[in-house]
């Protein structure tokens, strides 16, 4: 090459515009959001430092564990303390934190019947909030919700397992939640595996980050266990497609792993837990969780954190007030760290592959 030639290739490579390197994608995994009553000021302390750190996230994901109250509303399938309803306003409260994707896949989306489940998807959908695991019919239950962001696409895939009542799920022409059972072998049933995976392998094909979402209420005798059938689901649902798996259902945490760099978040816990049953009714640890923060590059997980939470068992106005009761607030330092040290407990349980740090860094091997 002459030396003229050498100057325009230089002044070639100058000219291009510098490619842009990917924003990474940040995603915040809660605990299950059982809310029931909207709360403003002074009635839910340190609401604001939580509000700012979850809104620092692209998407923050919760399962919405309460049937919003509309037209269609049935009759209770449930008694009434387990009836889990609230109007509409309750999802201002979640929008308002940063949450901005909720799956409707769980064993109380049934509570006030098939109307239920149509007014919560409208009341969900009007909130501007993204969705998935039901609907009208099994294919929109089925389908990939997604939550489009400055830094890329969020796909969420969910479902429910245990504890999903007659009537409850979806089929081809009813509506419900995205159901996926269990055979006598204690197996996923093949038909419905084939479903779940279908979605996150169709949701791979757009979105920078697929979620893989189960509500599992087949519980092991502990509750705290992560069940071995659920730990095999959860990988199939990673080489499908998902770069995290998330878990709720049991009321309390449970332990996590890595798989091919995806972290398997098995059983969140409790993000607002607003239910009706009188104190004591659950354990303590009902009222303790973490909430995952991860960073996504690339499709991948590159960073990940917990952050301990603590909620109140006790309403502000006393055992008897419901409306103040179960909301959540930052840990302080030495809760922080009782918090961490159970939870680092449960996850090594699962293997080597996730330690947890003392700030709640995730330690991958």
């Amino acid at each position: 090459m002459n030396r003229r030639n050498l100057l325009a290739a230089a002044a070639g490579l100058l000219a291009r515009p510098a490619i842009a390197k990917p924003r990474v994608l940040r995603v915040a995994f809660l605990g299950q959001a059982l809310i029931e009553h909207v709360v403003d000021g002074d009635a839910w302390p340190g609401r604001a430092a939580l509000r700012a750190r979850l809104r620092r996230n692209d998407a923050c994901f919760t399962n919405l564990e309460t049937v919003i109250r509309g037209p269609r509303a049935g009759a209770p399938t449930r008694e009434g303390l387990t009836v889990h309803a609230g109007e509409p306003e309750v999802l201002g409260v979640l929008d308002d934190l940063g949450i901005n994707l909720v799956a409707t896949s769980n064993n109380h989306a049934f509570d006030l019947g098939s109307g239920g489940i149509l007014d919560t998807v409208d009341a969900v959908g009007r909130q501007g909030l993204a969705f998935a695991g039901s609907g009208p019919d099994l294919a929109a239950a089925a389908a990939p919700g997604y939550r489009e962001t400055p830094a890329g696409s969020v796909a969420l895939v969910a479902f429910a397992t245990g504890k999903v009542r007659e009537g409850g799920a979806a089929t081809p022409n009813r509506p419900g939640v995205n159901e996926l059972r269990r055979g006598l072998s204690g197996e996923p049933l093949a038909e419905d595996l084939a479903r779940v995976l279908a979605s996150i392998t169709e949701a791979r094909r757009t979105a920078q980050v697929v979620i893989a979402y189960q509500h599992n209420h087949d519980w092991e005798p502990a509750m705290e266990d992560v069940p071995s059938w659920q730990r095999d689901l959860a990988r199939r649902c990673v080489d499908a497609g998902a770069a995290v798996f998330v878990g709720h259902g049991a009321p309390v945490l449970q332990g996590a792993e890595i798989y091919r760099g995806a972290p398997l978040l098995y059983g969140l816990g409790n993000f607002i837990f607003q239910t009706e049953k009188p104190p004591g009714a659950y354990p303590p640890s009902a009222w303790t969780s973490v909430f995952a923060e991860c960073v996504f590059e690339g499709g991948r997980a590159v960073g990940l954190r917990f952050e301990p939470i603590v909620l109140n068992e006790i309403g502000r106005g006393g055992p008897h007030d419901m409306e103040t009761r179960g909301f959540p607030r930052l840990a302080s330092t030495p809760e922080r760290q009782a918090i961490l040290e159970d939870f680092a407990a449960r996850s090594a349980l699962l293997g080597p592959s996730l330690r947890v740090g003392a700030n709640g860094e995730a330690i991958t091997r």
